[in-house]
């Protein structure tokens, strides 16, 4: 989707700060983090939100389930991690691009907001 800034950002027109990629998925540093690790992991694919998750996608999302436990060892999350979505406007989707916030390195509260 070409007004998209995460397209933007999995096309490299963007730059970012990377901490994984490959040919389906990227993983980058959150511009305004909210613990000491915080990284959102995207589909290179544009699917706007959960709510748009076809069965088509279905080894998409499974791939990035996987890897999540890869990424959060990349970086040091051994003590455990939080894994966000936020789904449309009272989620407080912000980005229409699907995106996983991965946060670490701190005990995380509940209830979360």
């Amino acid at each position: 989707m070409s007004d998209c800034i995460f397209c933007k950002i999995a096309a490299g027109e963007i730059p970012s700060n990377k901490v994984y990629e490959d040919d389906k998925i990227l993983c980058f540093h959150d511009l305004d983090p909210k613990a000491p690790v915080h990284v959102l992991i995207i589909p290179k694919k544009h699917i706007a939100s959960m709510d748009d998750v076809a069965a088509e996608d279905l080894e998409l999302m499974g791939y990035i389930m996987t890897k999540v436990k890869d990424i959060a060892a990349e970086l040091g999350l051994d003590n455990g991690y939080r894994l966000v979505n936020n789904c449309g406007e009272d989620g407080l989707q912000t980005v229409k691009h699907i995106h996983f916030h991965l946060l670490g390195k701190r005990k995380m509260t509940w209830p979360p907001g």
